[in-house]
């Protein structure tokens, strides 16, 4: 499992416990996930990395994550699918296999998927039980083509997402770097940057319970 970006995990993590959901996590490899270190420190905490901090529960839940295969094994007993962001869902959700048939599982069953940030790159690949892309048609947002610039890596990453979402036929919407953005077209509900998962998940919660 590549780093995901902590307060992308936090908050929606939070947003569900504090909505009464029973929350599983799951990685690649499972076991303990590294984090990105660049978002454990100043200025990228916040109120819910902080909480995070002084709650062993939650550090016991990603320490014992389990594997993708297992959450295929279960996924008609959950009820959503989140995916928080970081860039490495770039390098390895992206292109697994066990995720894209979790991802397909869900779409299938008329299930919510959430993503924020870089997130939404599980679905560029992800595609229906008739092989039409998850994204085609759809209103989508992610982390920008302006956003990856703006922080130097728009020639490390493999590839930029809004330009691989738009390939896939999405309706890409982004606003200003660094604002608050969340798009719902359904069930898929996406969130453009860091400072969109709070909302992203509470528009994931509200879309299980309407």
């Amino acid at each position: 499992a590549l780093p995901p970006w902590l307060e992308e995990f936090c908050a929606p993590y939070y947003v569900f416990k504090d909505a009464g959901a029973k929350i599983t996590v799951a990685s690649p490899k499972g076991g303990q996930p590294p984090v990105d270190p660049k978002s454990e420190v100043e200025p990228f905490l916040t109120a819910y990395t902080q909480r995070f901090a002084q709650d062993e529960e939650a550090k016991k839940v990603v320490a014992e994550t389990i594997r993708l295969e297992q959450a295929l094994d279960a996924c008609a007993s959950y009820d959503a699918l989140f995916f928080p962001g970081g860039h490495g869902p770039l390098w390895d959700l992206a292109d697994s296999s066990v995720n894209l048939k979790l991802i397909q599982s869900f779409w299938t069953a008329q299930k919510p998927i959430g993503a924020v940030c870089h997130g939404p790159a599980v679905l560029v690949k992800a595609v229906a039980a008739d092989g039409t892309p998850i994204v085609k048609g759809k209103r989508v947002t992610g982390f920008t083509n302006a956003e990856e610039q703006a922080v130097g890596l728009a020639k490390e990453v493999p590839w930029l997402l809004e330009e691989a979402l738009k390939n896939k036929g999405a309706d890409f919407s982004g606003i200003q770097d660094w604002a608050p953005h969340v798009v719902c077209h359904g069930k898929l509900i996406t969130g453009q940057n860091p400072a969109s998962s709070e909302q992203t998940a509470k528009e994931l919660v509200r879309a299980v319970t309407c």
